[in-house]
């Protein structure tokens, strides 16, 4: 609202301008019925008022659009700007916040929270502007005419203010909870439509429906109870305007009749209590505005308050360009929060791995290959001195920096509904056809894409719900041998493709490596097989490590599941 003072108080003035002629109004017909009762002591006839009461009308109704407009405006730029700075702030997130979190409920700040707000700074703030300008105005002229009988019309608003100060404060909570069954509610039609296919494959439709119908149910009961406050509100403020206009009309009928007030100034102080009807009535409106818009903002700063587990270093380290030369100094991880203790997933993990080399992570389910790769790139918070990158901890690295040095496929590939071609790109800003259509030969995607009746211009669909799995993960694989990383890490690349494509694409990249640092991740062992180094991780401790032969040799955990998976595949090969 800073930003935008200059808009707030040139509607404000516009504002002044309308009131100004809006009360002016009332005025002019006060002297017109004067002049009308004794036309020789009026200084005008009733014919000038009549026009000059048009022409303030007139000219109270196009200054008030450019008051409405002049506000409204401003609201809807502080909207955009608070949109713009929630997205800058959830891009500077990290992990462990969106795990904590469900996507339908970020949309739901988005969209209804902010709409909230923008409500509660444009109609919100021109009702209160305006509901205080007519007030001290109107009353300020009820005064002048007759100081006493102002007094008795304003007796009831004091208790409506106190009735109106226990029902705002109900308001407030179960607005926030209405908003945040909102929330639940965009948070199950979100997850129920990403996973129709699930949904389906299960036949379970109408459980999901009567899980939707619940949370919708909850939500109803929220906005109803809301809507039964807003109920007592709003004959709260009418009756606190009809008790004063019966109050006038009484007292003041009775001191026209009895020659203390005349009936212009009757009249006249009429037409200023009729102003102030509208504003006491949507008073409560606005108190309402000023509730629900306290609850989304409040919701909203639970974001922008949030702060990054993982933080930028002060000061830049090191050389460039990087080697790749990767240290892990008893690195120990758990993926519990503050306050909540979880089992560590790495428990005392130390290994080097020089520049230019190759290493292999195999192990069972939960053993935390995948943990080890998410912390070399940065993705979780690690302490001081655990993680070395040629020799610099990661921690001391800017992130970008970091981050543009490491070529990452994670176990889950994420494609945007773009084509085949944008995909590749997003790995790269301003990378050339040539270099894209490169990186999707060295995956083994030139062939499947050159069979798509558009190409590389081929539209994936939401997360590529038109490519295979194996596509998807190639396509991935494309994206991060597109910036031509010092450090390339594999988490599991190749689980969608199968043993002859897995080989294809090995084969491809093997001449690829060059001297980059590969960091490879797999549950199937032929992948790693050729790495000049495979670790064997077992409950988040290195079990065993050394070439592929030697650890055939020695015949422990690893020549174990190399035995399975070759018969395995024999089995599958028959």
């Amino acid at each position: 609202m800073r930003r935008c003072r200059r808009t707030y108080i040139l509607g404000a003035v516009c504002l002044l301008g309308t009131n100004a002629f809006a009360l002016l109004v009332p005025w002019l017909l006060k002297l017109a019925v004067e002049s009308l009762r004794n036309p020789s002591a009026a200084s005008r006839s009733a014919t000038w008022y009549g026009g000059a009461i048009i022409g303030a009308a007139l000219i109270h109704g196009v200054i008030r659009i450019f008051s409405r407009t002049t506000l409204l405006h401003a609201a809807r730029r502080i909207e955009y700007a608070i949109r713009e700075d929630l997205y800058v702030k959830l891009l500077s997130l990290d992990m462990p916040y969106f795990e904590g979190g469900r996507t339908g409920d970020l949309m739901s700040r988005f969209a209804n929270d902010l709409t909230n707000i923008r409500m509660l700074l444009g109609f919100g703030v021109l009702n209160i502007i305006n509901t205080a300008l007519i007030y001290v105005s109107a009353i300020a002229l009820m005064a002048r005419i007759n100081p006493s009988l102002t007094l008795w019309a304003v007796v009831p608003f004091p208790l409506m203010i106190i009735a109106a100060k226990g029902i705002t404060r109900r308001m407030f909570h179960h607005s926030r909870r209405a908003q945040e069954e909102l929330a639940h509610l965009t948070s199950q039609a979100e997850e129920s439509i990403a996973a129709a296919v699930v949904v389906r494959s299960y036949c379970r439709e109408d459980a999901t429906v009567a899980a939707f119908e619940e949370i919708g149910r909850r939500y109803l009961r929220r906005n109803m109870t809301m809507a039964r406050l807003r109920g007592f509100l709003l004959p709260i403020m009418a009756a606190t305007s009809a008790l004063g206009t019966l109050i006038v009309l009484f007292l003041g009928g009775q001191r026209v009749i009895g020659g203390a007030m005349t009936l212009g100034d009757f009249v006249a102080f009429n037409g200023y209590l009729a102003m102030l009807v509208w504003p006491t009535i949507i008073f409560g409106w606005i108190l309402n505005l000023i509730q629900r818009g306290a609850a989304s903002m409040a919701r909203l700063n639970e974001v922008f308050d949030a702060v990054p587990r993982v933080t930028e270093p002060e000061e830049p380290a090191g050389a460039w360009p990087l080697r790749g030369e990767i240290e892990l100094r008893d690195v120990r991880f758990s993926y519990g929060t503050a306050g909540v203790a979880s089992p560590p997933v790495l428990d005392g993990v130390s290994l080097t791995v020089s520049a230019g080399s190759s290493l292999g992570i195999v192990g069972a389910v939960g053993s935390g290959k995948s943990t080890l790769v998410r912390l070399l790139a940065r993705l979780y918070p690690i302490p001081d001195g655990r993680i070395f990158l040629d020799g610099t901890d990661v921690n001391r690295m800017p992130l970008s920096r970091l981050r543009s040095a490491i070529g990452f496929v994670p176990q889950e590939s994420f494609l945007f509904s773009r084509t085949v071609r944008e995909n590749i790109a997003y790995g790269k800003e301003g990378a050339t056809s040539e270099e894209i259509e490169a990186a999707a030969r060295l995956a083994s995607l030139d062939g499947d894409v050159l069979r798509f009746a558009d190409g590389y211009e081929t539209v994936v669909g939401e997360r590529g719900v038109t490519l295979s799995g194996g596509q998807k993960q190639r396509t991935a694989i494309a994206r991060a041998l597109l910036k031509n990383p010092a450090v390339l890490i594999l988490d599991d690349p190749l689980s969608a493709v199968d043993a002859q494509t897995e080989d294809a694409i090995l084969e491809s990249l093997s001449g690829y490596w060059g001297d980059r640092t590969v960091v490879i991740v797999s549950h199937r062992l032929s992948a790693v097989r050729e790495c000049d180094r495979i670790i064997v991780l077992k409950d988040g401790v290195i079990a065993e490590q050394g070439s592929h032969d030697d650890l055939l040799a020695r015949n422990g955990l690893y020549g174990a599941m190399w035995r399975e998976q070759q018969i395995q595949r024999e089995i599958a090969s028959l």
